[in-house]
C-alpha cells in the first residue's frame, strides 16, 4: 500500500506559523522573566543549606539519567525517532549531573573527582549525544514554508 502525501493547505500553513509565534513568545516571556528571578535568588538564598533526603535526591537523579540513557538506547536500537528527544533529554542530564557534582563539591577534596568526572566523562557524552542529534536532523526532510 502507498502512502499519499499532500501538501498542507494555506490554513494549515497559517495555523503552523500562528502556533511558532505563540511558543517563541511564551519563550520570550520566560526567559525575560527569569531574569530577575535568578537575582532576586543571588541575593536572598544562604551560601550555605542543610538539606534534608540527600541520598534520595542524588539517587533519584540518577535514576531518572539511568532511565534517559536506557530509553535513548532502546529507541536507537529500533531506530525510533524519538531517540532525537530521548537524546536530547539525557544531554541535558548529563550537563545538569555535571554542574551539580561540581558546584555541590566545591570547597571540598572530592571537587577534583568531581570535575574529572564532569571534563572526561559527562560532558563528552553529553556533546557526543547532541552531535548525534544535530546529524540526524540534517538528514530529515523538512517541508519548507509556503
Amino acid at each position: 500500500m502507498h502512502e499519499i502525501r499532500t501538501e498542507p493547505s494555506e490554513e494549515m500553513w497559517e495555523y503552523i506559523r500562528r502556533q511558532r509565534r505563540h511558543t517563541l513568545e511564551l519563550l520570550v516571556v520566560c526567559a525575560v522573566g527569569l531574569v530577575p528571578w535568578t537575582i532576586l535568588l543571588y541575593f536572598t538564598l544562604p551560601s550555605g543549606y542543610t538539606v534534608r533526603q540527600w541520598r534520595v535526591t542524588w539517587v533519584g537523579f540518577d535514576v531518572l539519567l539511568l532511565l534517559a540513557m536506557s530509553a535513548t538506547a532502546l529507541l536507537g536500537w529500533r531506530r525510533h525517532r524519538g531517540v532525537v528527544v530521548a537524546a536530547v533529554a539525557t544531554g541535558a542530564l548529563l550537563v545538569c549531573d555535571a554542574w551539580f557534582d561540581v558546584s555541590l563539591a566545591l570547597g571540598t577534596p572530592a571537587v577534583w573527582w568531581s570535575a574529572a568526572l564532569a571534563v572526561f566523562v559527562e560532558l563528552p557524552l553529553a556533546a557526543f549525544l547532541l552531535r548525534k542529534v544535530l546529524g540526524m536532523m540534517s538528514l530529515a526532510q523538512w517541508p519548507g514554508p509556503r
